[in-house]
């Protein structure tokens, strides 16, 4: 029989834990779906992850680790990955946002011989006028960056194992999940879903912390920004040649005056531009900096007594002595 995983990342979630244990637990068994549920606790500063503890005590398809510092969502999904042994794994949020009841869909699909199941937002739910906006701009930057609609996309989606090899077989430390499966190709189906209000609890993304995830996902998957750098410069010798052509005009016709004006804006419109194309070439050799070093995703300081040896190593035992 088909083994699903499903990989709940959590920060601060230790009320929805039991709740969305419960809920899918039930939800699938009434499916006949055999599962595991996977929680990774990102560093969290609540009691998630002794509430992961609780329920892998009650339920063996119960497993979870908990991060040694708070690393992003990014990072608790691949270590999520990392940790199931199912024929096909579903990413979801710990909040059930991602409605559960979608669930069984996906897993028809897969069973029909889709390879990925992307989980589209028909309805955005309620949500806050600053928070649309900030979600709103950081989809339509991406969806230019990385040429694809990133509007309706989500992290709620179904991988079939191959797709999760692939993924977790890439090299590089700074990823974007949802990107990267489209990325990666493989045969895609889609189902629509509405967002869900949250059970317990506040989101934990605020517009700044959109539009920091929106330049790192950025400069690690695409190279559009670098190219920005040129358009810039290209405009700047647009702009120079425009007012040298427009100087030598007037004084050739006895009608030039004192440029300072004009000189203090080309000063301001050029010095703008080389610190903007700076600070995006920067980003780029952070990206390289973090690359090269070769410093992990994550690093798991603690899991449940139910996580397979093989899936976190030689540390595994260490975690539990100390």
């Amino acid at each position: 029989m088909s083994l699903l995983s499903i990989v709940l990342p959590a920060y601060n979630e230790e009320q929805n834990i039991a709740n969305t244990a419960k809920v899918l637990g039930e939800l699938l068994d009434r499916h006949g779906i055999d599962y595991e549920l996977v929680f990774i606790s990102d560093g969290s500063k609540d009691g998630t992850f002794d509430r992961i503890k609780e329920e892998a005590a009650k339920n063996p398809r119960v497993r979870g680790a908990e991060f040694s510092r708070n690393f992003g969502k990014e990072a608790g999904i691949f270590a999520g990955l990392e940790l199931t042994t199912g024929d096909a794994v579903i990413v979801m949020d710990c909040d059930l946002q991602h409605p559960p009841e979608v669930i069984p869909q996906m897993w028809e699909k897969w069973q029909q011989g889709a390879e990925i199941v992307e989980g589209i937002k028909s309805d955005r739910g309620r949500e806050s006028l600053g928070y649309k906006l900030s979600a709103g701009l950081f989809y339509k930057i991406m969806s230019k960056l990385i040429k694809m609609d990133m509007n309706a996309s989500s992290d709620f989606k179904l991988l079939d194992r191959k797709v999760v090899r692939v993924l977790l077989e890439l090299p590089e430390r700074n990823t974007f999940f949802r990107a990267l499966t489209f990325w990666a190709g493989f045969q895609t189906e889609t189902v629509e879903y509405e967002v869900q209000e949250r059970q317990y609890g506040q989101s934990k993304w605020s517009f700044w912390s959109l539009m920091k995830y929106a330049i790192t996902n950025a400069t690690s998957f695409s190279t559009l920004p670098l190219q920005l750098v040129t358009i810039m410069g290209m405009i700047s010798i647009f702009f120079s040649v425009v007012l040298a052509i427009q100087t030598l005009v007037r004084y050739i016709m006895g009608t030039a005056v004192e440029g300072f004006t004009t000189v203090i804006l080309l000063i301001l419109i050029i010095g703008g531009f080389l610190m903007l194309s700076l600070g995006i070439i920067g980003h780029y050799i952070a990206r390289i900096y973090e690359e090269v070093k070769g410093r992990p995703k994550y690093i798991i300081s603690h899991v449940t007594e139910n996580v397979p040896g093989t899936a976190v190593g030689s540390w595994k035992r260490e975690c539990r002595e100390n």
